[in-house]
């Protein structure tokens, strides 16, 4: 089964799919040793992994190129940020498939100004909304793998209000796009009200110390949101922990030792070590029934 079936095939079940956000193969390997379906990686998380802020700084070929070295790190489908699209129609179509081509499941392209910025920071600003349907009507076009997930996310709360960004996600449903993506709602009610006025499914980002309300899975679930992105939760709890390191062998000139210290062979075998080591083996000399060198 194809990834972007496997992708189909979550969502069309009856419960809500989460996707914990992935910024490197490691994480996005832990996430699915946790038990994950879906990976997510988002374009403020590649922004990082540059030592650059969500400013829309970054390009399509290096958001791909982590995508793709990501999603072949993972057996669960991954599904990316994809930003504005990186111009207009024309840009559209070659993200469309260029992301299709290093074998992600699906994307979401916003209706931010080019370059954009952080959904979550003051500032944004959004293209008229013939501009962004244009654009999700391109992706539809372009996409060859018709299980290709195309979401549609609007940024236009802060700037245009709440009623403006439902009308630009049903537009873009309507113009073919698979799932609608509000993102940083201000309210609780806001939460809520996005699954009842949405014309399609719908997608919500929890991102602690954002703008929208701190709610749970289940909250989410009860309210009929079909698919939830964690997309700060890793690289926050990685930058918690980097600092305590650093700080604490700053302080002490010890390095971290003892049992509460993973092992370097550990380390490895969450990586999948014992699965190159087959590899090794298969190939070697004597398993193939090879003469050594008796010198």
């Amino acid at each position: 089964m194809r990834n972007t079936q496997q992708l189909r095939h979550l969502l069309s079940q009856d419960k809500l799919v989460v996707a914990p956000g992935a910024y490197d193969g490691m994480t996005a390997r832990l996430i699915e040793q946790a038990g994950f379906d879906l990976v997510y990686m988002g374009g403020a998380l590649t922004s990082a992994t540059h030592g650059l802020p969500d400013y829309g700084i970054t390009t399509m070929t290096e958001i791909v190129a982590n995508a793709s070295r990501i999603s072949g790190a993972i057996n669960v489908p991954l599904i990316c940020d994809a930003d504005t699209g990186y111009g207009n129609e024309l840009n559209v179509t070659r993200t469309v498939h260029e992301f299709e081509r290093h074998g992600i499941a699906g994307i979401h392209i916003e209706d931010q100004v080019f370059p954009k910025r952080c959904g979550h920071l003051a500032g944004k600003q959004v293209v008229p909304i013939e501009d962004f349907v244009s654009k999700i009507r391109a992706a539809v076009v372009a996409r060859r793998d018709p299980d290709f997930l195309l979401i549609a996310r609007s940024d236009a709360i802060a700037p245009l209000g709440f009623e403006a960004a439902i009308a630009r996600v049903n537009a873009a449903i309507e113009a073919g796009a698979d799932m609608a993506f509000i993102d940083a709602p201000q309210t609780i009610e806001q939460v809520r009200l996005i699954p009842q006025m949405v014309k399609g499914p719908c997608l919500l980002n929890i991102v602690s110390g954002g703008k929208t309300p701190d709610i749970d899975l289940d909250m989410a679930q009860e309210m009929g949101y079909k698919l939830v992105i964690l997309s700060s939760l890793m690289i926050f709890a990685a930058l918690k922990a980097f600092d305590d390191v650093l700080q604490t062998v700053k302080a002490t000139r010890k390095p971290p030792a003892g049992s509460s210290t993973p092992q370097l062979r550990e380390l490895f075998q969450r990586l999948g070590s014992d699965e190159w080591d087959l590899v090794r083996e298969r190939f070697s000399k004597n398993e193939l029934g090879l003469k050594t060198d008796p010198s």
